[in-house]
Order: C-alpha cells, then sequence, then structure tokens
C-alpha cells in the first residue's frame, strides 16, 4: 500500500501545476482505482475509519459525474489529500501493521 499512496500523493501534488485536461481526467479516474483499492485493503483489514475516508474519496475523485468545485477548492483538496497519503505511508506504527 505504501507505493500505491505515494504516488498518489505525487500525483496529486502535480495537478498544482498547469497540466492538459486529460491529465485532470487521469487523475479522477486513477483517484477512483486507487482510492477504491485502498478502500477494500482497509476494510479488510477493519480499519473501518480508513475504509470510509478513502470510499469518500472514492466517490469524489470518480470520473462519471462531474463535481464542479473550482480550480482553486481542487488545488486545496489535493495537496490536503497529498499530505494524508504521505502521512499515513511513512506513519512507523502504520508501516509495521502493513509488514507483519
Amino acid at each position: 500500500m505504501r507505493p500505491l499512496k505515494i504516488v498518489m500523493a505525487i500525483l496529486l501534488l502535480l495537478c498544482l501545476l498547469p497540466m492538459p485536461y486529460g491529465y485532470y481526467m487521469f487523475i479522477r479516474v486513477m483517484g477512483m482505482f486507487g482510492f477504491g483499492l485502498l478502500a477494500w485493503l482497509y476494510f479488510k483489514q477493519k480499519n473501518e475509519l480508513f475504509g470510509i475516508i478513502f470510499t469518500f474519496l472514492t466517490i469524489l475523485f470518480q470520473p462519471f459525474v462531474k463535481i464542479a468545485l473550482g480550480r482553486g477548492f481542487w488545488s486545496v483538496i489535493d495537496v490536503i489529500v497529498a499530505i494524508f497519503l504521505l502521512i499515513l505511508a511513512f506513519n512507523k506504527s502504520n508501516i509495521k501493521k502493513n509488514n507483519q
């Protein structure tokens, strides 16, 4: 799970740069699948809180129904989610738990 979180955080932070529209659609598709996978893995580990958080992120980033929040607000969301992913990826207790 750690590499997935790091890659997704980097992809979200790249959204802060001026990118073509296709990149943002790519992020929505990757976000839906990546957050969906993380939600499933956390529910499988009986961690309902993170399972619910990642289910919400799956719905937020899904590409089928556009959620128009404005570029500025999406940038804030991207940074917050990227920081959250990096904290989870580098949290020592989380790393030990996932390696057992």
